[in-house]
């Protein structure tokens, strides 16, 4: 049965929703602003409603050994052919530019890569970003020289692109698509190595030379397990 309420009520309950933040109710429970990017079945890709975030496709599972590198059209990339070790990215702030290859893959396992140039950002957005990634599972940050844009946000297949780390949108991109299990190729993967995270691969800044894979290269070596014929049954 729907019930009708006076103007004024309806103004009061507008009013409060405003001050508190909160515009409407899930399970009986107010929900602020953010919580309109969490990823839900009902809506499975909220980043799609974050002005500037650009989408692509790239197949699954390309991986590339450590001396191989892929031929990316941008940089930072937001998926595509990768590496077959991923950069640790359970909240770890690269002091350092890191392989590009190893940080494509962290995205296939659902991680949110916030990369920046460090000659554009000051120390003081850079700490706001810090903040948002340390301790947090998922996500990982590092610099990238000479970056076509100051901030750059990348979860695969989804990219955004801003000029301060104190614009809004950061906290809903990553609110939107952190191990968000819809658009993860592979959700609930790990996002821990401590051997890269000791001993990070650097970043390449040159041109990847005509050897370089494209990014929707075939792999260049099995990513699963083949298939075994069946065992005989015994007589």
């Amino acid at each position: 049965m729907r019930v009708r309420v006076g103007l004024g009520v309806s103004l009061m309950v507008v009013a409060a929703a405003a001050l508190t933040g909160c515009n409407e109710t899930k399970a009986g429970h107010p929900m602020t602003a953010m919580d309109s990017f969490a990823p839900s079945e009902d809506n499975q890709d909220p980043a799609k409603e974050i002005p500037g975030v650009v989408t692509a496709e790239y197949p699954l599972g390309n991986h590339v050994p450590s001396t191989q590198r892929v031929a990316y059209t941008s940089i930072p990339p937001m998926g595509g052919t990768h590496d077959a070790v991923w950069a640790a990215c359970d909240g770890v702030v690269y002091p350092e530019g890191i392989r590009t290859e190893n940080a494509v893959h962290s995205m296939e396992h659902g991680a949110v890569w916030i990369a920046y140039d460090p000659a554009r950002v000051s120390a003081d957005d850079q700490a706001t970003l810090r903040n948002k990634v340390q301790g947090r599972t998922y996500t990982f940050m590092s610099p990238i020289p000479n970056m076509a844009d100051p901030i750059s946000l990348q979860s695969w297949g989804h990219q955004l692109v801003l000029d301060s780390a104190t614009d809004p949108r950061v906290d809903q991109f990553i609110m939107a698509l952190r191990n968000n299990p819809y658009t993860t190729p592979e959700p609930g993967a790990s996002c821990s190595n401590p051997i890269f995270d000791r001993d990070p691969a650097p970043y390449d800044p040159s041109t990847p030379g005509p050897d370089a894979a494209p990014m929707d290269s075939e792999p260049a070596f099995p990513t699963e397990v083949p298939e075994l014929p069946p065992v005989p049954t015994p007589r």
